[in-house]
């Protein structure tokens, strides 16, 4: 059988925002894949710096828009009307796809029509390149491969450029959540959660970047509260799984602090 003839369509949205430090290379590692039915759509906020430029250099290999937007959730809802694709993936403008992740991808859902949704795992690397916090990110996978859902609601960690789903399943659960900062992509999760559990892909996916003015690193304190809020939409009754997610939080809050120098309240939030 051809792969080629029979691997569904995949439409990666990428928001952007001054993102021209990194974009470059995230687009890249999207396209390097040669997978056979491929879009890319760059959802820009009206970049001020060189993304625009970037963009440009690619002609017709990707589609983008830019302009003014209401945030990162209103530019992941543009991308994903936009898209044409059966399935669904998610990049920040400074994470990275490995070699072969797509094919991998497309493969699964080719060989389970039924699976909605599918995580595999991502590492975690400097603004260099290189990778760092090997223990969270064993962790995480160790989360990953013992995944249930009330396992979700103590704690998000399903990692965002890992996870892909059908775009049904999106009409399904409904859009993205633009009043979330931090945690649109774990209320997503819960709501897709809700319905199925994902599939697991045993492979690394990609790679997110962390640094220091990355939202994630410069508002984590904010971004674990909100993480809470959103847990206790879905898990309102159950004080024991709010419990644990508050404990989950304390825990990784102690860690991020340790491991990150900078002061949240002096640096600008950019992803």
């Amino acid at each position: 059988m051809n792969n080629k003839a029979v691997l569904p369509k995949v439409s990666i949205i990428m928001p952007s925002f001054n993102s021209g430090r990194f974009i470059r290379e995230a687009i890249d590692s999207i396209l390097s894949q040669n997978y056979p039915s491929l879009e890319l759509i760059v959802t820009d906020g009206g970049s001020t710096d060189d993304t625009m430029e970037i963009l440009k250099s690619y002609g017709a290999r990707i589609r983008w828009i830019s302009e003014k937007d209401r945030g990162q959730g209103d530019a992941l809802n543009k991308g994903f009307s936009m898209a044409g694709g059966e399935i669904l993936g998610w990049l920040n403008a400074d994470d990275l796809y490995e070699p072969g992740s797509l094919q991998t991808v497309g493969s699964f859902f080719e060989e389970h029509p039924d699976t909605l949704w599918v995580s595999g795992y991502c590492s975690i690397i400097d603004e260099q390149g290189k990778e760092i916090r090997k223990l969270i990110t064993r962790y995480k996978i160790w989360r990953l491969r013992h995944y249930r859902y009330h396992h979700l609601l103590t704690e998000n960690f399903l990692p965002q450029m890992g996870v892909f789903l059908r775009k049904k399943a999106l009409e399904r659960v409904g859009p993205i959540d633009e009043t979330l900062y931090y945690a649109m992509d774990y209320d997503l999760w819960l709501r897709l959660g809700a319905i199925e559990d994902p599939g697991f892909i045993d492979r690394k996916i990609g790679k997110f970047r962390m640094y220091s003015t990355t939202k994630t690193m410069s508002g984590y304190r904010e971004g674990f509260r909100e993480d809470l809020s959103v847990a206790k939409r879905y898990a309102p009754n159950n004080p024991w799984l709010l419990f644990l997610h508050k404990l989950n939080n304390f825990k990784i809050v102690t860690i991020y602090s340790l491991i990150n120098p900078f002061s949240p309240a002096k640096i600008k939030k950019t992803k």
